[in-house]
């Protein structure tokens, strides 16, 4: 396809503006069919404008991220649930690392309840929604904090992070390829990442389905330095073949929901896709 019609183009505007479109929502606007906005979306994927999910589709990505903003619109109920999912196995009286993302900061607000926690964190989001807590200790990394969405990068942050030893760290990834690759847009966010990986004693990563049908650029680690994955559906086959030789504990905070995200009986499933938190 080389020419978007006007339709078409509106769809990709709006994708662009909230993240991700729906069917059934695209249908009533333009007072056509969900046949024809079906068909509207595959053609914007073919194009490699758009990724499908079930139900509609997201902003295709591989070289830069979503706007933060529009990220917290894709799979937000399924952020949320993978939010209560990973607080749950957050014992009281334990230290965290919490880094960047709407995945993470679903577990943080899932953590309000908790007592006696310390959190580290280079996502200043993050920290806004525990420091009121009284039993609750936050320390922010220091340095540049980057105007898109909060997020406190460069040698301060990771210097900072290097002082401490935690129990647990909260990550989250733009990416994760069928091999087992997490990725991300920003290295310098990877560094940080990388730098809370290795100072924690148990890695638990956050990431819902939309993560793998994309791609990102910079790699932050290899699925086997992950202890625990929470995710919201059944993971594809090659991965979760991955994660159960790796010893790698996997939560579904979703187990009702089908593994394959897409419409059509018969489409491709979300491991042979292609395509943040």
């Amino acid at each position: 396809m080389t020419v978007l019609s006007h339709r078409q183009t509106e769809i990709l505007n709006i994708a662009r503006a909230h993240g991700r479109v729906m069917v059934e929502d695209l249908a009533r606007r333009f007072e056509v069919s969900a046949q024809t906005i079906r068909k509207d979306l595959n053609d914007l994927c073919d194009h490699r404008s758009l990724t499908r999910i079930h139900g509609g589709a997201i902003i295709a990505s591989g070289v830069e991220n979503l706007a933060y903003e529009a990220r917290r619109f894709v799979a937000a109920e399924e952020k949320k649930a993978i939010g209560a999912a990973a607080a749950a196995l957050i014992p009281n009286g334990c230290s965290l690392f919490i880094n960047i993302g709407t995945t993470t900061e679903e577990v943080a607000s899932a953590l309000t309840s908790h007592e006696d926690l310390l959190v580290i964190t280079n996502n200043l989001n993050v920290a806004m929604l525990l420091y009121r807590h009284p039993r609750i200790e936050v320390i922010v990394a220091g340095g540049a904090v980057r105007r898109a969405d909060g997020a406190v990068i460069g040698s301060t942050a990771i210097s900072l992070i290097g002082q401490f030893k935690v129990d647990y760290a909260i990550i989250g990834a733009s990416a994760i390829d069928e091999e087992g690759a997490l990725l991300d847009f920003d290295y310098r966010e990877v560094q940080a990442a990388q730098a809370i990986i290795a100072n924690a004693r148990s890695v638990m990563l956050v990431a819902d389905a939309t993560k793998l049908r994309r791609s990102a650029p910079v790699r932050i680690a290899d699925i086997s330095q992950i202890n625990t994955f929470v995710t919201d559906a059944a993971l594809p086959a090659r991965l979760a073949n991955i994660c159960q030789t790796r010893g790698i504990q996997v939560i579904e905070a979703m187990p009702a929901k089908a593994a394959a995200d897409f419409d059509e009986p018969g489409a491709e499933p979300a491991s042979a896709a292609t395509g943040r938190r």
